[in-house]
């Protein structure tokens, strides 16, 4: 899970507490993650953490229920973005594993379909939506990735919902690959730029999860904040 980011577009709320803890109806979007988590029996959690560090471990603890939590701190949180986060947790998974932003609120439902290797969550583009896109080839995978262009708007597009599950082959591949970039100084960039080069190349093969657009929603914005409440009621 990745939670290190500072979340300005959600200040004031995140001034003072991470975005994973701010409450969607009440129920912080953490708590409704690992909900999730727990229900299908996950037995681990990796969680990247940066901006509020403290107050994520200090919600969280070392377990929930039956699943052990460990923590990996991004020293670089203010200056990098998610490609670096998920290469600092390059040494602690060796294993097959669900990959997750700590911004999403989803019906539980949903995961059940991912627990599958080298899929990928995706969704039909609602107006509210914005950034990366996959179009699909005419056997139905993932054939290219758009990082977030206005042109990746229109139908042929599908909007990634930022839930993935990796083989351990696919990860170690993909840990490769998140090697050359942050050597090459590119800890800016976005995880998903690696996914779209080796789908590009043909070295990494995602089959789709349809996530309906009513069904889940992500966290960026006070407005979003908003919408999701209409979308989860308390």
């Amino acid at each position: 899970m990745l939670a290190a980011g500072t979340s300005s577009r959600l200040s004031p709320l995140t001034d003072s507490t991470a975005k994973c803890l701010v409450g969607v109806s009440g129920i912080p979007i953490l708590e409704r993650l690992i909900r999730s988590l727990n229900a299908y029996g996950f037995s681990r959690l990796v969680v990247v953490v940066g901006h509020q560090a403290a107050a994520i471990q200090d919600c969280l603890g070392d377990h929930s229920h039956n699943m052990e939590i460990s923590y990996v701190v991004s020293p670089l949180y203010k200056t990098t973005n998610n490609i670096y986060s998920l290469w600092l947790a390059r040494n602690v998974i060796d294993e097959p594993f669900l990959l997750v932003e700590s911004d999403l609120v989803f019906h539980e439902s949903l995961l059940e379909e991912m627990l599958q290797p080298d899929r990928i969550a995706i969704s039909r583009q609602l107006p509210w939506m914005n950034g990366t896109t996959v179009t699909l080839d005419g056997e139905g995978g993932v054939s290219a990735f758009c990082l977030g262009a206005l042109s990746c708007a229109d139908a042929a597009h599908f909007k990634t919902v930022n839930i993935c599950s990796l083989s351990r082959r696919t990860w170690r591949a993909v840990c490769e690959r998140l090697d050359r970039r942050i050597v090459a100084g590119q800890t800016g960039d976005f995880y998903e730029s690696v996914f779209a080069e080796m789908v590009a190349d043909g070295s990494l093969a995602l089959e789709p999860v349809f996530f309906p657009a009513e069904r889940w929603y992500e966290i960026d914005t006070l407005a979003d904040l908003e919408a999701a409440e209409l979308v989860f009621p308390r």
